[in-house]
């Protein structure tokens, strides 16, 4: 290895990076999120203190529209905690109708007409299979109400008599499936008769026909409405790498994301979206709900906040206004998404509905063209073997063997550098007093053999995006969540659930939860496996005749075992995998150039007399 003391920066700075970097995006809000689930235990769930302000439909009321009222504040706040009931006692609060689809289950309030009660089939809320299922939307009066809810305004001087989150609504039928939709009907008995007919797919997309027949002797003029209201913070992983909270593409702008705490620094705590076309909504890390109105029509889209105490946080859309002449009928489409981001899923409905990107529900990040193509790689050879672990292992290779040419190059280079070792001790110990004189040697016979001394860096470095895509692709995909390997490995999203300090499960305590040093102590078997692949692959390489160098890259493989712990265990898989790769790739390399292949040499060096004394003696 080269003596020059910028490789040496080079490689601590890289190494500081990635930890500091480690420490930020992972391990300190993993530990965050254990401390709120901890808390969670121990404490019910929060709620208003008794006596505090309620928000009122007009609490932080944004600016207007131009030429028309807002879209109303959907949400009111209980002002005692005895008013907060269970989510079933909401739910017996409105005549429902049930909706029983193959991936959903729920109902829709007849009570204000709001889609506020949707449960996903398909998802549970842990392993086991007897756990809940995942409950996305909730009525308002329950813990945490997030719901859906359609409407008009009126023209402003217009007096008219509309439905609003308290109107009774009749329906036809008492079950919402696939096949048949479900028709709501409120005459407001002024001359104004309003339909609302709500269907669904088999999957999460509601699609809603908001309907008008004027039966009086004047023209209404009003302005369609759609919304989805959500009261109180959600508990948000809090991963710098990862949105959760407002999301949105309105019009021919990218992708408008907007957390909860960044919505209270805006102008009335409202952002504005106008555009033609898009959609607007919510985002977890896999699930989420979106309003998306006609995509030809002009929109003014709404990211808002409001209240007092507890907040409710809502997104909305007013569309164009629209006139009903006495006699004529008015119709409104728009839809809804409420379920979980799975890819193909949302990539069916960008093509098939012309929802423009709506593919950008989920995060991908700003490398998207390279996390984008990776999950689909990864997805094709999991629709080929049928596990995801397996399909990862597979991407590795590819990636392998597309980077080749690279890393043979790389390889060669480092084959060189060890033929060239006796060149370099013999100038070190010659100018062993004058490290200006003997770097400059080193650097010609560098320079002169065709040598690249930070060659053997390329391979990793190399791997830096690939390494980010798929943490990427684990962290923010629904189809890796739960997603099981072998063995003991049950979520590829999670870390590997052993844990050596606890002897694998022998010792009923949890180190994890430790402050300061816990994120270091979730140490499982596949990292120890990952940590001794690291540690086989760098005794493939020469070690520095500089003590310091030789320290760092010593302790580097443990380092990395503790860093990687905590990581997703599909990470950890592909690392280790990955590194064993490195090792046979190098090997190959390395006899082919016919330089001796030192790994069992450099193995056996740690155990060898050294001037005379072995280790064993020494201590």
């Amino acid at each position: 290895m080269n003596q020059d003391p910028k490789n040496l920066i080079l490689a601590i700075g890289l190494s500081l990076l990635v930890i500091i970097g480690w420490q930020y995006f992972y391990a300190g809000p993993q530990l965050e999120k254990q401390r709120q689930a901890q808390q969670s235990l121990q404490q019910p769930a929060p709620r208003p203190p008794s006596g505090a302000p309620s928000a009122t439909p007009n609490a932080a009321e944004p600016g207007p529209v131009p030429g028309a009222a807002p879209p109303p504040n959907a949400g009111i706040q209980p002002t005692s905690p005895d008013a907060i009931r269970t989510r079933e006692q909401a739910l017996a609060e409105s005549p429902r109708v049930a909706i029983d689809t193959k991936s959903l289950s729920g109902s829709i309030a007849l009570k204000g007409g709001r889609i506020d009660d949707v449960v996903l089939k398909g998802y549970r809320e842990t392993v086991d299979p007897s756990s809940p299922n995942i409950v996305l939307l909730s009525p308002s009066g329950s813990p945490q109400p997030y719901y859906a809810e359609w409407g008009f305004v009126p023209q402003p001087g217009q007096n008219v008599e509309l439905p609003k989150g308290d109107t009774l609504w009749t329906a036809d039928t008492t079950v919402l499936t696939a096949e048949k939709p479900v028709n709501l009907t409120y005459d407001n008995g002024a001359g104004l008769i309003f339909h609302r007919t709500i269907a669904v797919d088999d999957q999460y997309m509601f699609t809603v026909t908001q309907s008008i027949e004027n039966k009086g002797t004047e023209p209404v003029t009003l302005f369609p409405y759609e919304l989805v209201s959500r009261h109180g913070k959600p508990t948000v992983s809090g991963y710098a790498v990862l949105h959760e909270g407002f999301v949105g593409v309105v019009g021919d702008s990218g992708v408008k994301e907007t957390s909860y705490d960044a919505i209270e620094k805006e102008p009335q705590a409202t952002q504005r979206l106008d555009g033609t076309g898009g959609w607007l909504g919510f985002a977890d890390k896999y699930w989420a709900t979106a309003v998306i109105p006609d995509q030809s029509a002009p929109i003014k889209g709404r990211y808002l906040s409001y209240g007092t105490g507890s907040k409710i946080y809502q997104v909305d859309q007013q569309g164009a206004a629209q006139t009903i002449a006495p006699g004529a009928t008015l119709a409104v489409n728009s839809r809804l998404f409420a379920g979980a981001k799975v890819s193909d899923l949302l990539d069916r409905y960008e093509s098939g509905l012309g929802i423009k990107k709506f593919d950008l529900l989920i995060d991908w990040g700003w490398f998207y063209f390279i996390t984008r193509p990776m999950f689909k790689l990864i997805d094709f050879f999991y629709r080929l073997i049928g596990n995801f672990g397996f399909a990862i292992l597979c991407v590795t290779f590819l990636v392998k063997v597309a980077f080749f040419p690279l890393a043979n190059r790389s390889y060669m280079s480092m084959a060189r550098m060890k033929a060239m070792q006796p060149q370099m001790k013999a100038i070190q110990e010659r100018f062993k007093d004058d490290r200006a004189k003997q770097q400059q040697e080193l650097m010609a016979l560098y320079k002169r053999e065709k040598i690249n001394p930070v060659a053997g860096c390329l391979p990793v470095i190399i791997q830096i995006p690939v390494f980010f895509a798929l943490y990427k692709v684990l962290f923010v995909t629904i189809e890796m969540r739960q997603a099981p390997f072998v063995g003991w490995i049950r979520d590829l999203s999670q870390p590997d659930p052993t844990n050596i300090f606890t002897l694998f499960g022998l010792i009923p305590w949890t180190p994890t939860h430790l402050p300061l040093i816990g994120s270091f102590l979730w140490l499982g078997i596949w990292p120890i496996i990952m940590g001794v692949s690291m540690f086989i692959q760098m005794k493939m390489n020469p070690e520095p005749t500089d003590p310091v160098q030789k320290q760092m890259f010593t302790y580097m493989p443990i380092i990395f075992t503790f860093m990687l712990g905590s990581f997703p265990a599909g990470l950890v898989i592909y690392w280790t995998w990955n590194n064993l790769l490195s090792v046979a790739q190098q090997g190959f390399i390395m006899r082919r150039a016919g330089v001796k292949f030192e790994l069992w040499d450099n193995l056996a060096g740690m155990f060898r007399r050294k001037n005379g004394v072995s280790l064993r003696e020494r201590s």
